[in-house]
């Protein structure tokens, strides 16, 4: 049952594709697309949750339909390196909601950082009155999504 020796069994591996496509899935749902009783079922969710596999349960809002069409891929340098420069960067960052991602690089920049927008003037916002005054930000570098091919939450478990 569940992980042992670090691999997880075809049932657990089936419990985490389902609530991927579906987390509304109720117990009694998910039990019987997997054949088992609903009180096996919720204890391998259960435990699967303890063991940090399924961190949350979210909703995903469509955002074209939330008014914000437009995605920037966006390469942060900062002028520093040290653990209190990428630290008062990362705090700041988080107050933004426009930034849907960070992640800290290694390479030539220091940050790529995802944001959402809605429009030419929505986007020149985000990059002259947060971008680049956040903590340490020497330099950034623009990239627009013409279209999406490809976006998923879903790990291939």
């Amino acid at each position: 049952m569940l992980i042992q020796n670090g691999v997880l069994d075809e049932r657990d591996r089936a419990i985490l594709r389902l609530l991927q496509q579906d987390g509304r899935l109720t117990n009694l749902e998910l039990a019987a697309q997997i054949n088992l009783s609903p009180s096996a079922c919720l204890r391998r969710v259960k435990l699967l949750e303890e063991r940090g596999l399924i961190s949350r349960y979210v909703m995903l809002v469509d955002e074209k339909a939330a008014g914000l069409p437009g995605t920037a891929f966006v390469l942060v340098t900062l002028d520093q390196q040290g653990r209190a420069a990428l630290d008062a960067f990362e705090a700041a960052i988080q107050g933004h909601p426009e930034v849907t991602e960070c992640c800290l690089l290694a390479g030539t920049a220091d940050y790529m950082v995802r944001a959402v927008y809605a429009n030419a003037a929505d986007f020149e916002r985000i990059h002259t009155e947060i971008l680049t005054q956040l903590p340490g930000v020497v330099r950034v570098q623009s990239t627009l999504a013409l279209r999406t091919v490809k976006r998923t939450t879903a790990l291939p478990v």
